[in-house]
């Protein structure tokens, strides 16, 4: 796993910003510390940052060029059948001068172009530059586990796979106002668009051809969910939990191959618990780490997770964390988004892997299968508005007592009320409305109310609209398949994934995802629903085609979240950094939100429980990342 980024100028006032390209390589040398290399000639440079995990000698350094000096890959990522490719590629004559995957990729690529990506399984994102046609070929993984992100003006190309990369070719940084809104919303910003205009995110299994000025986009992989699918093809449910033991059990040992050593996260939940399971049959003494609550048992489920490392006698390090932890870390953590993100467990998973890479370099984890395989709690929750049973009838009629109750996340009776007021407000909404509510932190009156006048006249509403129509597209109310598919394309990539990669990448630690291998997406959205969902039991399938594996106490617990206790937070020991983040001053300044709104906020922080504090965070994190990285608004650029 590294960091890779690349310019292709279109004319002498291109070739001007590729001195920037050092810069722009040195600003993503945390996802690669073990080296740091160039390519340029005439009109492109290629750079790149390495993290070695395979193949840890100079040969496997990059840019890494063929023999004939015509093609030069920088890739990201890892190609776990890459000693089947390489086989394959001997036999008809290829010679290799390394043992690395990023030489397979390229001479598989150098024989077979495209058509090479429906061979390659593993996690990526790469650039190939064609010397000879001065053209640049650029993919994604079909999943997204790898970022990458493009801009393009008349001038010249440049990508990268992280913004601070791209901030540093001095591109615009013109703030795009329906993702602002977007954002408000989802606490992330979906792809392809970012927070800046031009700058867009190649999406989940595509490739891009850049040529002169023109680009070409194509899709090669899609999730494979269809409208009206009948799923007479799917295995039995006996059937289907033995095969999905054995793709889980071959994606996990394909996961261990490493020059580097290896572990695995382990949370005390079923995803996890899995994974170690099946880890262990194929390595000696699997290491494994969880994160615990010192001053919050509400949050804490280490006893869980010991358990599981216990009964496969894992070399267990549980990580007892307090509140102070957490918040030390905020600041550092959040100057490694060069985009507003604020899922808060990214918190945690920041703090799991600054401690599990002094152990391992790689790390195995559950993140994927509540997606495939309906693991949330909202999904419960719109299975229940779908039947229109007696709790669904319940719960919208006692929406105005659930109005009035306190509803707080750090404790487990407002936590309670705070679920079911949700989705009692989400029952009578549409199938798409309702998905739309239960996926966003805030609805969109709720979010124009934080803006300002001046905000709310730069929001291209029409574009907005047209945004979440695209996304909401599959969605008929019919088939439940059809919110697993959404979550897979929007929230899986965009707020999952890009935690993940930003918070490991960020301590120079990989992680890999057993669940998203992509023949296990494929087999998952071949089941029908009620494999994976029914009146009481989320993630069914799974639960029971590993049930054997694992102790029964897991199945006892209620599904929790990776939150992390931040209201304390707010009142207390971050009290300074909620001030300056919202002084009126700023606030007025900054011309984004209401000064009203803010000054209100501020009260209810500091004098109330009744909030969400993730929308809160949201907040204070947008904060943070405009001080950073001073964004303009559209009327402050000059021609």
């Amino acid at each position: 796993m590294c960091g890779i980024t690349g310019i292709l100028a279109f004319n002498e006032i291109g070739r001007l910003y590729m001195i920037n390209m050092n810069q722009a390589n040195e600003m993503q040398a945390h996802r690669g510390p073990d080296a740091g290399r160039m390519f340029v000639e005439e009109r492109i440079g290629l750079a790149h940052r390495r993290l070695s995990i395979l193949d840890l000698s100079p040969a496997g350094n990059q840019p890494m060029t063929d023999e004939s000096g015509r093609y030069t890959i920088v890739f990201n990522g890892e190609i776990y059948n890459f000693k089947q490719i390489r086989d394959e590629l001997i036999t008809d004559g290829v010679e290799f001068t390394s043992e690395s995957d990023t030489e397979v990729l390229l001479k598989i690529f150098i024989k077979e172009g495209e058509k090479c990506l429906n061979k390659l399984d593993g996690f990526f994102s790469f650039c190939v530059f064609d010397a000879e046609t001065d053209e640049l070929f650029i993919a994604r993984d079909r999943l997204g586990i790898k970022p990458l992100l493009y801009f393009m003006d008349e001038d010249k190309f440049v990508f990268a796979s992280e913004m601070s990369g791209m901030l540093a070719y001095r591109i615009p940084r013109v703030i795009d106002f329906a993702s602002l809104y977007q954002y408000f919303q989802f606490s992330y910003i979906p792809a392809p668009n970012s927070i800046f205009k031009n700058v867009f995110k190649l999406m989940p299994g595509q490739f891009m051809r850049v040529k002169k000025r023109d680009i070409q986009i194509q899709q090669y992989y899609k999730v494979p969910y269809s409208k009206g699918c009948t799923y007479q093809n799917a295995l039995s449910y006996e059937e289907s939990q033995k095969r999905l033991l054995e793709l889980l059990d071959e994606s996990v040992r394909e996961r261990l191959i490493a020059d580097v050593p290896l572990g695995a996260f382990l949370s005390g939940g079923i995803d996890s618990s899995a994974i170690v399971a099946l880890a262990s049959k194929h390595t000696n003494q699997l290491n494994t780490f969880s994160i615990g609550y010192e001053n919050e048992p509400l949050f804490d489920e280490t006893k869980y997770a010991e358990m599981v490392a216990k009964k496969y006698d894992t070399n267990h390090t549980a990580f007892k964390l307090t509140n102070d932890d957490f918040y030390q870390h905020i600041s550092t953590l959040l100057d490694f988004y060069g985009e507003p993100f604020a899922d808060a467990s990214q918190i945690a998973v920041y703090i799991l892997c600054q401690r599990t890479v002094k152990n391992v370099t790689v790390a195995l984890s559950g993140d994927g299968a509540d997606e495939i395989f309906a693991g949330y709690n909202k999904y419960l929750g719109e299975f229940k508005a779908r039947e229109n049973g007696l709790m669904a009838r319940m719960l919208k009629s006692s929406l105005p007592v659930l109005n009035w109750l306190p509803k707080n996340r750090n404790n487990k009776i407002g936590n309670k009320v705070r679920q079911f007021h949700r989705f009692a407000e989400g029952m009578s909404l549409s199938a798409k409305e309702r998905y739309w509510f239960l996926t966003s932190w805030q609805s969109e009156e709720g979010v124009k109310k934080m803006f300002s006048g001046e905000t709310l006249d730069k929001i291209d509403f029409a574009e907005y609209g047209k945004r979440k129509a695209e996304i909401l597209n599959t969605i008929e109310g019919e088939d439940f398949n059809e919110i697993l598919y959404v979550d897979s394309t929007l929230l899986l990539p965009n707020d999952m994934l890009h935690k993940v990669d930003s918070m490991s990448m960020a301590n120079g630690l990989e992680v890999r995802v057993p669940f998203l291998d992509h023949k296990i997406v494929n087999f998952g959205f071949g089941l029908p629903a009620n494999y994976k969902i029914n009146g009481g039991m989320k993630k069914r399938v799974l639960q029971d085609a590993v049930r054997h594996l694992l102790p029964k106490e897991l199945y006892k617990r209620p599904k929790h979240g990776f939150d992390v206790p931040l209201m304390k937070g707010y009142k207390g020991a971050l009290k300074g950094w909620v001030q300056e983040m919202l002084d009126d001053k700023f606030v007025e300044q900054q011309g984004v939100f209401s000064v009203e709104f803010t000054k209100k906020l501020k009260k209810t922080i500091f004098e109330s429980s009744n909030y969400d504090q993730n929308q809160v965070w949201a907040i204070l994190a947008f904060q943070h990342w405009w001080k950073k990285f001073e964004p303009k608004l559209e009327e402050e650029i000059e021609d």
